[in-house]
């Protein structure tokens, strides 16, 4: 098992990201959760990693904090949610919030996301409420601000991109981030406060 991987970051487009690890260049699928808090290109960073082993495929999945990774570990485990819902819900929502949303049976908040519907939410609900990581909920970092590095292209198309490629329905994505009324805003800004309209 690959437990974390330390480079320089090449790119990031989400959900995707690609690390350069002393000339091996990795890529990684993450939750926006992640994205938020990465450098810019060019800047080392270091990402706690799940491996997921499949016929077809070997996936790497990155993650800033170990919170976010021991969260995506025990929502994988649940029957009827896989590697790409488990990025949905901790792009959507934070630990933190997603630990109230169990807590507090709040299964329209989780319905809310895209490929959740109410029975899957209610299922979460009552198998996640004894496989939570045991997370000190003070100590979870808020998202930060950073300032992110400048991409090429448009970054409100970047960011429908990467609401579809986490689900969402394209003339929904689309919506989600015309909604956003910041024309300046980093194409990691537009789908944070999409993110944020959308769980609402």
């Amino acid at each position: 098992m690959i437990g974390f991987v330390r480079g320089k970051l090449i790119s990031k487009t989400p959900p995707l990201l690609l690390l350069d690890v002393q000339g091996i260049g990795y890529e990684i699928e993450a939750p926006m959760s992640t994205f938020y808090d990465l450098p810019a290109t060019g800047e080392t960073v270091m990402l706690h990693t799940h491996l997921v082993i499949r016929e077809d495929a070997h996936i790497l999945f990155g993650f800033v904090r170990d919170s976010d990774r021991s969260l995506f570990r025990a929502l994988i485990k649940v029957n009827g949610v896989g590697a790409k819902l488990a990025l949905t819900i901790l792009s959507g929502l934070s630990v933190e919030q997603f630990h109230r949303c169990i807590n507090e049976s709040d299964a329209q908040s989780l319905v809310n996301l895209p490929g959740i519907g109410k029975k899957t939410a209610e299922r979460l609900i009552i198998e996640m409420r004894d496989r939570l990581p045991k997370t000190d909920l003070g100590d979870i970092s808020q998202v930060s601000s950073n300032s992110f590095g400048v991409k090429p292209g448009n970054p409100k198309q970047e960011a429908v991109s990467a609401l579809v490629a986490l689900g969402y329905k394209p003339q929904d994505a689309g919506q989600m981030v015309r909604s956003v009324a910041d024309q300046d805003l980093s194409c990691e800004q537009i789908i944070r406060q999409a993110l944020q309209g959308a769980v609402k």
